[in-house]
């Protein structure tokens, strides 16, 4: 009879170490047996909180305002690229608009010719090399042509033997494709091209 109890009592001591709580757990580090509810190791301190080295994370998704945020400057550089585009190619399909700044380049031409005529009357005739040392008078005349997108270039006459320069070549440059280009010298007739270069003297006269 002491047998039996000895058998039961083995199996009975091995059910024992076998089971395991249901509420523990295996360390990723060291691989020891812990309660589901700790968050530091006690055996390698590791902290299990953190995720396992080298699992990948995931980005969190950007939200609604991030994204019409992205969308939106997206759409303001393209809108100011296209603007951008169209006033320099529809003004030239604009006749009111090209005359307003073809006209006023056309003003601001004969001005200057004035203040370089009224120069060349107090210096026996003779041009300045630079227009610039004429002062404010061609500098607000410049401006007007600068204003509707134009740039005049002034260039003096050859000079003679004494020094003095007896002719000049004033030339607008449109800044807008499609608009004229003028030529003006001491002759004062201005004359233009729509070709996308300088206007020279060899140009039709307006």
């Amino acid at each position: 009879m002491i047998a039996p109890r000895v058998a039961s009592r083995a199996a009975s001591s091995h059910d024992l170490t076998t089971k395991v709580p249901s509420n523990m757990y295996t360390c990723r580090e060291c691989e020891s047996d812990i309660n589901q509810a700790t968050e530091i190791c006690p055996q390698c301190g590791a902290d299990l909180t953190q995720p396992p080295a080298g699992a990948d994370t995931q980005k969190p998704k950007p939200t609604l305002g991030k994204i019409l945020l992205r969308w939106g400057v997206l759409l303001s550089v393209l809108m100011a690229a296209l603007w951008s585009f169209l006033w320099f190619i529809v003004p030239a399909q604009q006749g009111d608009v090209t005359g307003q700044a073809e006209a006023r380049t056309v003003e601001s031409l004969r001005e200057l010719g004035a203040a370089l005529g009224e120069y060349a009357g107090s210096q026996n005739g003779a041009y300045p090399q630079q227009i610039e040392s004429l002062g404010n008078r061609v500098r607000t005349a410049a401006g007007l042509a600068q204003s509707v997108n134009y740039q005049i270039q002034y260039t003096a006459g050859p000079a003679e033997i004494d020094g003095s320069v007896r002719s000049y070549a004033l030339q607008a440059r449109a800044g807008n494709y499609g608009f004229r280009n003028f030529y003006m010298d001491q002759t004062g007739v201005i004359r233009a091209t729509r070709e996308n270069r300088l206007a020279t003297a060899q140009d039709s006269p307006m």
